[in-house]
């Protein structure tokens, strides 16, 4: 028997599926003729979008991370945790 994470009669989450795609795609392509019409406005916000993605980042990035391990040494092994 093959154990899958997800039941196979569940349906794709909303962005994934074709309708989902579909307005993602437009809603890229209204982004990309909006920044063009107004690149002058665009361009003099860029160094603040920047530094506005910096906390952004962080709070969304480091959720990859091993969040357990803040207070432990990480040298040492296994059995000197137990003790």
């Amino acid at each position: 028997m093959i154990n899958s994470p997800h039941p196979s009669n569940t349906s794709p989450t909303f962005w994934r599926s074709r309708a989902g795609m579909a307005l993602g795609m437009l809603l890229l392509i209204g982004m990309f003729y909006l920044a063009r019409e107004h690149y002058g406005h665009v361009l003099g916000l860029l160094p603040y979008m920047i530094l506005l993605l910096c906390p952004l980042m962080h709070f969304f990035g480091h959720h990859h991370g091993g969040h357990g391990h803040h207070g432990e040494n990480s040298a040492s092994t296994p059995d000197e945790k137990r003790n």
